[in-house]
């Protein structure tokens, strides 16, 4: 399945003046050095599959581990942080004052497959990625019973 952008009007007449206006008008015209400061960003994830376990690492570099907020719950896996910093700047002789609030926040969940163990998760935080390690339960076998 593909998406295509719907166009009408005058925008079938004129499909390179249409994308012109798209990217004019979808451009922040009031962004500030400290703007990208307040936003929610959404990290990056990887995740992988090995015989034993899930491995799911995020990009989150610039946090503590104590940020972070991992939650099990019916198979899904939740993963939030929430960050606030104030910076605050004055200058007496000229009564100036400056004072800047940054929040941070994100939230990524999960489900998991029926496979895996919810009981052995584990968690580690180092140089900026978060790994999350899921123990899969251990496939059971048909065991063969011999005859005698």
């Amino acid at each position: 399945m593909s998406l295509i952008k719907y166009r009408n009007g005058i925008n079938n007449q004129f499909p390179a003046v249409s994308d012109i206006f798209d990217q004019f008008f979808e451009r922040d015209f009031f962004e500030t050095p400290f703007s990208s400061l307040s936003r929610s960003t959404v990290p990056a994830v990887n995740i992988s599959e090995s015989d034993d376990a899930y491995t799911l690492e995020l990009a989150v570099p610039g946090r503590k581990k104590d940020d972070f907020k991992v939650e099990l719950d019916n198979h899904v896996l939740s993963i939030s942080a929430e960050t606030s910093n104030e910076k605050s700047e004055s200058d007496d002789k000229n009564k100036v004052t400056r004072r800047e609030f940054t929040y941070q926040t994100f939230k990524r969940s999960f489900t998991l497959p029926d496979n895996v163990n919810t009981e052995q998760v584990k968690a580690t935080y180092n140089e900026g990625v978060l790994k999350l390690e899921i123990e899969k339960v251990p496939e059971l076998k048909p065991k063969l019973i011999d005859i005698k």
